[in-house]
């Protein structure tokens, strides 16, 4: 499996099959931490671009594939998050984008309303410590299981276990509206 996941990088219809199975997933996963549709794009485009990069550090026997994606799918939204700190300039963000076509722009215009259930839960999860929002977040709103959001974190299963257990614990009780709650 290994070496399967190898292959894709030197494999165009391998890396095409890979990306046709994963996009809408990992699509899912960053319009829920993302609002702008173009950032949407453009990070989905770079996790594929460093899978490419990384495929052979990819191991079955440590987690799913899915697992695995998520992971480089943080890494990538943790960097872009810290290019944006660094930047002052709005349009030092706008320069080298593709202009998105009307349907690519409703298409993830409309993940990301579906999404904004998600995000109001991540917000409320702010207050909470990384690492314990890190794997709630995987678990939770994911739906990895405890194993593969400690792959995805590079962490050991008994720590995100702890760290899930004492999130849970620190919200449990807050009034988590979901619906009928202001946009």
């Amino acid at each position: 499996m290994r070496r399967k996941r190898a292959e894709i990088a030197r494999d165009h219809a391998a890396f095409e099959a890979f990306y046709r199975r994963h996009v809408d997933a990992v699509t899912r996963f960053l319009a829920r931490r993302v609002d702008d549709p173009h950032t949407v794009a453009d990070l989905v485009a770079e996790v594929f671009m460093a899978v490419l990069d990384s495929a052979h550090t990819y191991r079955p026997e440590a987690g799913s594939e899915v697992a695995w994606l998520y992971g480089v799918a943080r890494n990538t939204l943790s960097g872009e998050r810290r290019r944006l700190f660094r930047e002052s300039r709005l349009t030092d963000r706008m320069s080298g984008r593709r202009a998105l076509d009307s349907d690519d722009l409703a298409r993830l215009e409309e993940r990301i309303d579906a999404e904004r259930p998600a995000r109001r839960v991540l917000a409320a999860m702010a207050d909470l410590p990384e690492g314990e929002r890190a794997v709630l977040e995987l678990v939770v709103i994911d739906q990895l299981t405890v194993t593969e959001a400690a792959t995805a974190l590079g962490i050991r299963q008994g720590a995100a276990k702890m760290r899930l257990h004492r999130a849970r614990r620190t919200l449990q009780g807050l009034p988590f509206v979901m619906e009928g709650t202001p946009g």
